[in-house]
């Protein structure tokens, strides 16, 4: 019985001292992709919030880029409110945005001439609060900037997205540095699947998980994201495509 009055009186001095910090814990809330697959994958079940999330495209190319530009979109699709996004360069589509559930009147665009304004635009809106999602494009991430960020997002609970964009090829090695991300995608085009007439199917993806905090790395062939934001594995995962890679990534 002692012991278990000492346990409460404990307990109680660290909610206050967290109090006190300005630090109260959060529930750590997630965002799933519904496909059982890729889930099981990540800690949690799903992306989590209160967390920075990094995407890349395959290559240094303008069409992988774009499609990991929507399948962030797709991502803070199936959030719930307004997504503030930040950006450089005014090239983005946004009817290919609502394409994949992303809608023009939940998106504020925040648009700055130099990239160190964008990241200070992403770190107050992430501190803000009350944002479904908060997206940046960026070329550059350094690791002392990353924890920054990663520190804004768990003090508001928002998720944050990051989407690596790179003007020339010798920048994107880039994204093979550290950061304190939660998780780090890489996305390339592949090729549609063929239909029995003339006409464009549904895009398809490779997606790579490359990086997970606690987790393992692994690859999914999927299918792109949908008038929902929501992407579907496959039928043809099971060629090894969807194996998780041996590596373990606990950083």
């Amino acid at each position: 019985m002692a012991q278990t009055s000492a346990n409460l009186i404990i307990s109680d001095l660290r909610d206050r001292i967290q109090h006190l910090e300005g630090a109260i814990a959060r529930p750590k809330a997630i965002l799933p992709f519904e496909v059982a697959e890729i889930d099981e994958r990540l800690p949690g079940g799903g992306l989590a919030y209160g967390a920075v999330h990094e995407f890349a495209g395959g290559g240094a190319g303008a069409v992988d880029g774009a499609a990991a530009a929507l399948f962030v979109a797709g991502v803070a699709a199936r959030t719930k409110g307004k997504v503030v996004w930040c950006l450089t360069r005014p090239d983005l589509f946004a009817p290919a945005l609502a394409q994949v559930g992303l809608h023009p009147d939940r998106v504020v665009y925040v648009e700055a001439i130099r990239e160190d304004y964008v990241l200070e635009a992403f770190e107050e809106a992430l501190r803000f609060g009350g944002l479904a999602a908060v997206v940046a494009e960026l070329v550059r991430l350094p690791m002392v900037a990353s924890r920054r960020l990663q520190l804004a997002a768990e003090s508001s609970g928002t998720i944050g997205l990051i989407i690596r964009r790179w003007r020339r090829q010798t920048e994107a090695g880039d994204f093979g540095h550290p950061t304190a991300a939660a998780t780090r995608w890489r996305i390339s085009v592949l090729p549609s699947e063929p239909l029995p007439v003339p006409g464009i199917a549904r895009a398809r993806w490779l997606a790579e998980l490359i990086r997970v905090k606690a987790g393992e790395s692994a690859d999914f062939k999927i299918g792109a994201c949908d008038a929902q934001g929501r992407i579907s594995l496959l039928s043809d995962a099971g060629d090894g495509s969807g194996q998780t890679r041996r590596s373990v990534h606990t950083g």
